[in-house]
């Protein structure tokens, strides 16, 4: 198999919101960078937007706009002003020197990728019940964002599949949209905060099916979507269909940072820490290595916020590089 050896001055690894935006501002400042779309690590290029259907939050799209649709918008953009896109997945960096060393598999075969500054956006992934039928009715009823698709649940009964603080942070917020919100857990203790529980508890329109795990959702993909979940009783066996219009699995985010174990810093979660400088928030503690999106944000967790960070570290490489 063939090896190819590549250098730009920037490189930026994944395609979501945050990475495509980097590569825009990047190019716009005559810095077209390589962007490595993921094959396999961390999802699809293009981010987890391109398995959200309807998108109504982004700016600029009163109508709403497919996820899909949207991120080869952003594509044709960074494109347009001489982004280069490599289709693969880093299998191994080497950012003890500069230029930094990118080791990649491609649709092509092996590349070797140099650069001399780095962004990462790989993202995050959300955690699932590993389900079938959660990938059939994604998008339909099934999803994990609330901020993102609560809004499409106004006055219906959902359920929030979890026990920690981002499920009752869920249930919380969508207590705004929907009539009912039911919280299922498997076990009766929490691993959420003690105040987040007692939050929870406190808002009426939420009510707990604990000791209990999901088996199945239950729906048609398309506009029927969602009509429920076979759920089990885990103390007494008992098996039940709870009728809802909408899953959310609440149950956490992977960001996809394997890739720096041992290299960067990383909270308890996964996801990097930025000690940042006076003049760039987005720096890791190697100079010329940058981070944007999910990968380093598990408060907020939007499309809108990941392209903000996304050109802000390509603004903080620019001017890395100008010294």
């Amino acid at each position: 198999m063939s090896t190819t050896n590549l250098h730009e001055k920037i490189v930026i690894i994944g395609s979501g919101p945050a990475g495509l935006t980097a590569a825009i501002y990047a190019s716009r400042a005559a810095l077209p960078p390589i962007v490595i779309e993921g094959l396999s690590r961390g999802g699809p290029p293009g981010g987890q937007l391109v398995n959200t259907t309807e998108v109504e939050n982004y700016p600029g799209f009163p109508k709403g706009i497919l996820g899909p649709d949207l991120m080869k918008l952003f594509r044709d953009q960074a494109e347009r002003f001489g982004t280069k896109f490599v289709m693969g997945d880093v299998e191994k960096v080497d950012l003890s020197k500069r230029p930094f060393t990118l080791f990649t598999q491609t649709v092509e075969g092996e590349a070797t990728i140099t650069c001399d500054a780095l962004i990462i956006s790989t993202g995050a992934v959300a955690k699932w019940l590993g389900l079938p039928s959660e990938k059939t009715l994604a998008g339909y009823g099934v999803s994990a964002c609330a901020t993102c698709d609560g809004f499409f649940f106004k006055e219906q009964h959902v359920l929030v599949v979890g026990g920690g603080d981002t499920a009752m942070e869920e249930a919380n917020y969508l207590t705004k949209h929907a009539a009912k919100v039911t919280v299922v857990h498997r076990r009766e203790e929490f691993r959420a905060s003690k105040i987040m529980v007692e939050r929870a508890r406190a808002n009426p329109k939420i009510s707990w099916m604990l000791n209990t795990g999901v088996e199945e959702i239950i729906g048609t993909a398309g506009k029927g979507g969602v009509t429920g979940a076979r759920v089990r009783n885990l103390k007494t066996n008992e098996v039940g269909i709870v009728a809802a219009t909408g899953v959310f699995i609440a149950i956490g985010h992977q960001p996809n940072t394997d890739l720096f174990k041992g290299l960067l810093d990383m909270d308890e979660n996964g996801y990097l820490i930025l000690p940042g400088t006076k003049s760039a928030q987005t720096a890791t503690k190697i100079p010329g290595v940058f981070a944007a999106g999910d990968v380093c944000d598990h408060v907020y967790r939007q499309a809108v916020s990941a392209a903000g960070t996304g050109c802000m570290a390509a603004i903080d490489a620019e001017r890395f590089l100008s010294h």
